[in-house]
């Protein structure tokens, strides 16, 4: 029986509405989701309320999270083996004269199902009276790489942006240690450090208003963590400066509160919300993107879609191709090299597949390399397979020549092949990741033979495209995919 999300994915298609795949898909409704954690070989994002979602694979979404305290917009950090959750209540008439309060509690495990789930007591962190210029909600953490210091930004767009220091052995504050203002005019901050600079990234405009809603993410950078945060044209954020990293797009508007997950060196990937999914009622759903980095800034990288490309290698310039014979194209003439040549302008035609494709083997083809030639067995069609599963922010893919169903495989060696009809198998199932520079790693979802183990397709030689190791610093394992 077809499931509902294919029945709804069907008819957006018959409508003609693109699909961006960077829309999760099962149960992806959650508002001020937390950063994405996994546990227990799970992801986890908690949301305001008391709930959140969970997903075995990073790409379909279920019911599942659960913590205590209800209250809006909590964060979870790991630090070694336990998770510190904190989450904000106390909207003005509901503590007293209290302009809302920070707390945290710690767990073992955020996987309902472990022995070793269950919350500590919440501890007070961070508050603000009702003569504050300052709200106590929205907290996120930074567990600073260098340092190994805690840090929790909170606040709203009524007011500052503060940043406070735990401890982080007990999640507690330390002990004297005063709030320091960053920002004005944003929200659901959060914070992150890469190549010497702190980053805090802020959610602008307005939230809660479907798909009228004005949010967006800006962010600005500083080399300590209490700031100054300057953005790229030096404009504090403390006046209300901030670089754009996402705004609306794809049918979707507002997006807000950021979160980092590091998948492997170059692989970074930002969760946030869309306050308005047009495809879904305009409700509020969970995204994903790969994060992106130019000249020293994050940009949220546009989600990768369908499309028939050059699969083309960042080492060398070749692209991926069928290990076939070159036809010549019939018909073309040798170019003359008088300043005048007799005869008429013609268009010659591009090269057709039944020119060509009667020549290739029937069985299993081998994959190199070549330089590019827009000829049909360098032309790859890459399309998402419903129901296969995926991995954190998009579907698996299969990757196929254009006009054929001969698709792109893992063998038991660990070689590339293109096997003459795609099955459906782990093996032709592709992960496709757009890394931190801008290029891409392509990787199959399973090697006969070798399960459990990585692999990403490299290009290692002028001809050889094989399955190796990816490595981050070296450019055999980056590709690109144009259109051209």
């Amino acid at each position: 029986m077809e499931s509902m999300k294919n029945i709804l994915l069907a008819g957006l298609l018959a409508a003609g509405i693109a699909v961006p795949a960077a829309a999760q898909v099962g149960n992806v409704y959650i508002h001020d989701p937390s950063t994405i954690v996994m546990s227990d070989g799970k992801y986890f994002t908690f949301g305001t309320g008391s709930g959140g979602l969970m997903s075995e694979d990073g790409w379909t979404w279920t019911d599942g999270a659960v913590r205590p305290g209800g209250g809006v917009a909590p964060d979870v950090v790991k630090i070694g083996d336990r998770y510190l959750v904190a989450y904000s209540a106390g909207y003005p008439g509901t503590e007293g004269k209290t302009r809302g309060v920070v707390t945290t509690m710690w767990t073992k495990s955020l996987d309902p199902e472990s022995p070793d789930f269950g919350f500590s007591d919440p501890q007070l962190v961070a508050w603000a009276g009702d003569d504050e210029d300052c709200w106590a909600i929205d907290p996120a953490f930074l567990l600073d790489p260098t340092t190994g210091r805690l840090w929790c930004s909170y606040g709203t767009y009524f007011g500052a942006i503060r940043i406070v220091e735990l401890d982080p052995a007990t999640g507690k504050r330390v002990e004297g240690n005063e709030a320091v203002d960053i920002a004005i005019d944003c929200e659901a901050t959060a914070l992150m450090y890469k190549d010497g600079w702190y980053y805090l990234l802020g959610t602008h405009g307005t939230c809660c208003d479907g798909t009228n809603s004005t949010y967006n993410i800006v962010c600005g950078r500083s080399r300590s963590v209490t700031g100054p945060y300057l953005d790229n044209m030096g404009r504090d954020m403390l006046e209300g400066g901030g670089r754009m990293v996402l705004s609306a797009g794809d049918r979707a508007t507002g997006p807000g509160h950021f979160g980092l997950y590091v998948e492997d060196e170059g692989v970074e990937k930002m969760s946030f919300h869309y306050e308005a999914d047009f495809n879904r009622s305009g409700r509020s759903v969970l995204a994903v993107r790969s994060l992106l980095w130019k000249n020293g800034w994050p940009v949220a990288a546009d989600p990768f879609k369908e499309g028939t490309f050059e699969i083309e290698s960042e080492r060398r310039g070749y692209s991926l191709e069928l290990a076939v014979s070159f036809v010549r194209l019939q018909g073309a003439m040798m170019r003359g090299f008088g300043r005048n040549s007799d005869g008429p302008v013609v268009v010659i035609e591009d090269q057709k597949l039944e020119d060509v494709v009667e020549g290739w083997p029937e069985g299993d083809i081998d994959i190199r390399v070549g330089d590019y030639m827009f000829r049909p067995h360098q032309r790859w069609t890459v399309t998402a397979v419903p129901d296969a599963g995926g991995y954190l922010g998009a579907p698996y893919y299969k990757i196929v020549i254009a006009g054929t169903e001969r698709a792109l495989a893992a063998t038991s060696d660990a070689e590339l092949t293109a096997v003459p009809k795609f099955t459906g198998a782990p093996e032709q199932l592709w992960r496709i990741e757009q890394l931190t520079d801008g290029t891409f790693r392509i990787m199959p979802k399973s090697v006969p033979g070798h399960e459990g183990e990585q692999f990403a397709i490299v290009c290692t030689g002028d001809s050889t495209a094989a399955l190796g190791k990816y490595d981050f610093n070296s450019d055999n394992s980056k590709w690109n995919f144009r259109d051209r």
